[in-house]
């Protein structure tokens, strides 16, 4: 283990949030010498603190421990094209078999009432589209599946969707 990557992944998730070295101690129940300690790799958090310090920061613990560097195999590449097309297949369903096939609405209920949703809406809406987009590359990254992210920097029109999807990658170790 590299103690000072662990410090800096500390301190970059900490500042990645807005948090000062106080807000997090205290969110903790330590001091801010402490979280500085951390940081500075003088010290590795208590292994107790560990759960607490990787849902603070919204992160894993293995993320934390590995200095932000990636500690599995992902269990498959996503790109945004592919997501895009994914979605447009569910388009490309209403319109093969009919907007009233049983299959398709199956599909698209399913969907709606999973979600508490309206997945149609994407199909004549560009913004909701990419909302959609953006829901499907973080449930993958959720499931454990890799997103490159310069893919994710040129994929989106919006640029808070785009930081979203990031920042996730991030909280998953992908930079």
């Amino acid at each position: 283990m590299d103690i000072k990557a662990v410090g800096r992944q500390i301190a970059d998730l900490r500042r990645g949030k807005g948090m000062t070295q106080a807000e997090l101690g205290e969110r903790l129940g330590v001091t801010f010498q402490a979280v500085s300690k951390w940081e500075r790799a003088e010290t590795l958090p208590d292994t107790a603190l560990l759960p607490a310090l990787a849902a603070v920061l919204e992160t894993t613990v293995d993320n934390i421990l590995s200095g932000g560097r990636p500690t599995a195999a992902y269990t498959r590449k996503l790109t945004i094209e592919d997501l895009r097309r994914g979605i447009r297949c569910l388009d490309d369903m209403g319109r093969l078999l009919g907007r009233d096939s049983l299959i398709y609405l199956a599909a698209v209920d399913g969907i709606n009432t999973r979600m508490n949703t309206e997945i149609r809406d994407s199909f004549s809406d560009k913004h909701i589209f990419e909302v959609f987009v953006a829901e499907a590359a973080i449930q993958g990254l959720m499931s454990g599946a890799y997103l490159d992210p310069t893919d994710v920097k040129n994929g989106f029109d919006s640029p808070k969707l785009r930081d979203i999807v990031l920042d996730k990658c991030a909280a998953c170790g992908i930079r």
